[in-house]
């Protein structure tokens, strides 16, 4: 750690891709399908044009024992639902005997009382569960397709197993996001988690694509808005795009079939550094490719689609 901290930090200040050590944090993605359909979602558009598919056995195996010894915290999630993927808890048992930190998100549809107690016994360390609305009028105006209810009791089912089973894990994270439907029960959101029992409710500001000439989606208060209303009509992003990404360094993501990107924004996997099919992890990390991908962010992060929306490495004008 002390290795890529220092590696950003020279990076950051010589506007030129320095890197001594391997990422600690890793995104390794199940599956890119999605029992819904949320309007700002690749997955939920069916709006890829990179292959979908499920992750293998083989190819998960592989990436965690080449990156175990130095990625000590995995987000098994990127895009899709990943229990969808009838391996995923063989997957995060597998990674947790290996000693990592496991997390993942879910949009709770598929936690009945097996797979509930499953993931429980996984050793599942962090479960982020999306509920973003109080009420099924609200709820499904961005979950669109999603039954409220169903998270609601696939949550009360794995706190349930949590208490039986005498777990400390997972996690369980209510993630709110909010968009403009749903910001007025933000205080109802937190009501409901403490009601419920879950270890803590977590507010995140919503990605818009199409943010320039406004979107229902954007919520008036602007704690949780990544956009500001111009002048003119307009929205722009509201903070300023540094020429720095911390994550270029501390971790990168792995897609379904073996491809690695630099992080999280690269949804439709659009800058791809190498597959784990062709090459090893070591071999991939401290390519050319990479360094130059680096390099563009130093010096003109501005350019590249994937940051513009991004707010990692930003400074906020106002708060």
């Amino acid at each position: 750690m002390a290795k890529i901290y220092l590696s950003f930090y020279i990076s950051k200040n010589l506007k030129r891709p320095v890197w001594l050590g391997r990422p600690f944090g890793l995104g390794i993605e199940p599956t890119t399908s999605c029992n819904l359909r949320c309007p700002e979602c690749p997955s939920g558009l069916r709006s890829f044009t990179r292959p979908t598919g499920m992750l293998n056995m083989d190819l998960f195996q592989k990436t965690i024992d080449e990156t175990y010894t130095h990625a000590f915290y995995l987000t098994l999630y990127f895009q899709g639902e990943p229990y969808l993927n009838p391996l995923f808890l063989d997957m995060v048992r597998y990674a947790c005997s290996k000693k990592m930190y496991v997390s993942t998100s879910t949009n709770a549809h598929f936690l009945n009382e097996e797979t509930a107690r499953k993931t429980v016994e996984s050793g599942l360390d962090r479960l982020v569960i999306s509920i973003d609305g109080t009420t099924q009028e609200t709820y499904e105006q961005y979950r669109i397709g999603g039954q409220l209810e169903k998270v609601l009791e696939g949550t009360r089912l794995l706190l349930k197993w949590k208490k039986e089973l005498k777990s400390a894990t997972p996690h369980v994270v209510f993630q709110y996001l909010v968009v403009g439907p749903n910001e007025h029960q933000i205080s109802e959101a937190e009501k409901l988690a403490k009601e419920l029992g879950v270890n803590e409710i977590a507010f995140k500001t919503a990605q818009v694509y199409d943010y320039q000439q406004g979107s229902p989606l954007i919520p008036q208060n602007q704690k949780y808005s990544r956009y500001k209303k111009n002048p003119d009509g307009s929205y722009s992003v509201q903070n300023k795009l540094l020429n720095q990404c911390w994550k270029m360094w501390q971790s990168c993501v792995v897609t379904w079939d073996g491809r690695i990107v630099p992080c999280c924004f690269d949804k439709d996997a659009s800058h791809q550094m190498g597959s784990l099919n062709e090459k090893s992890f070591s071999e991939i990390w401290f390519s050319n490719q990479y360094q130059n991908f680096r390099k563009s962010l130093l010096n003109s992060r501005s350019e590249i689609e994937i940051c513009k929306n991004c707010t990692e490495g930003t400074k906020v004008f106002a708060e």
